[in-house]
């Protein structure tokens, strides 16, 4: 196909970041009373030290995902590069710990502390990769690290300091991912992203297997989920990046941590009503974000 025209590409990193920020809705479906009714009956969940972790939404996401982009593959996509591993363990990781710190807690507060990978990617470019630090780097650094304090600060005063944890541990995963896929970049978009759904559905598969599996109806959203809000997303935003430079797609796709608590208290809004200190400490975040990546003309 040819490339989209500029117009087209901001536009399809718009959809891109409405789709990503669908997520918590979606969790909110299948864990809280809502209009749908598919919260019952419940995901039976994996029980472990006193917590009851949503495996199965976390499956069956990248499940779904890695169906729908199987057709898609080219026998010339599939490669192997010792980078794959530690890129689907990290993978796999977030995808467990986000789809938790949304079950277990409000959306803002899962979507925001992941949006901590950038500050995460910088440090490891400077001190593992050995890059140059610049000084817009820094300060962004800085300010990121007062929002995630500000967030920590009110979770620990809600008791859900380990909701917060598992939040803050899926961005430092997620910045892995965005890591490996910087050594990966000459490889198939596609084949990558259809290895990490593979592994990460691998990995969780022998946590599921002694669980009473989900009705059809938790099925049609967990397929949505996999396949509309995951893989849609992430082909809308590869047809936008052929034309969009990556520092204006960073700040268009900053709408996602903005309106995926928005979705998430539509949905179920008897749970989804943050501390302020999240408000706060995701504003600053965001804004430091944005005040690094909003593209500059000269």
């Amino acid at each position: 196909m040819d490339s989209p025209s500029r117009a087209q590409g901001r536009v399809f990193l718009l959809c891109a970041a409405v789709l990503w920020s669908l997520g918590g809705a979606f969790t909110k479906f299948l864990t809280e009373e809502t209009f749908l009714g598919t919260n019952q009956p419940p995901l039976e969940p994996l029980r472990w030290g006193g917590y009851e972790l949503p495996v199965q939404i976390a499956f069956y996401r990248t499940l779904f995902a890695a169906l729908a982009l199987a057709p898609f593959l080219r026998r010339q996509d599939l490669t192997f590069r010792s980078a794959m591993i530690p890129m689907a363990l990290s993978f796999a990781a977030m995808n467990a710990l986000f789809i938790t710190a949304m079950a277990l807690g409000t959306a803002a507060n899962a979507i925001f502390l992941q949006y901590s990978a950038p500050l995460w990617m910088y440090l490891a470019s400077v001190f593992l990769l050995g890059e140059k630090a610049d000084w817009r780097g820094a300060v962004t650094l800085a300010f990121g690290l007062l929002g995630i304090a500000v967030i920590m600060f009110g979770g620990w005063e809600e008791g859900e300091p380990v909701v917060v944890a598992l939040g803050l541990a899926s961005g430092v995963t997620y910045a892995g991912v965005l890591l490996s896929l910087r050594f990966l970049r000459n490889e198939s978009s596609r084949w990558l992203t259809a290895w990490n759904q593979i592994w990460s559905t691998l990995l969780l598969l022998p946590f599921v297997l002694a669980l009473a599996p989900p009705t059809l109806a938790q099925l049609g959203v967990l397929a949505a989920f996999g396949s509309g809000q995951l893989v849609l997303a992430y082909w809308l935003a590869a047809r936008g990046l052929r034309v969009i430079s990556p520092q204006e797609a960073g700040a268009i796709t900053l709408l996602e941590p903005i309106l995926n608590p928005i979705w998430a208290y539509g949905v179920s809004p008897q749970t989804e009503v943050p501390h302020l200190t999240t408000y706060i400490g995701g504003a600053i975040i965001l804004g430091a974000l944005a005040w690094r990546y909003w593209p500059r003309w000269s």
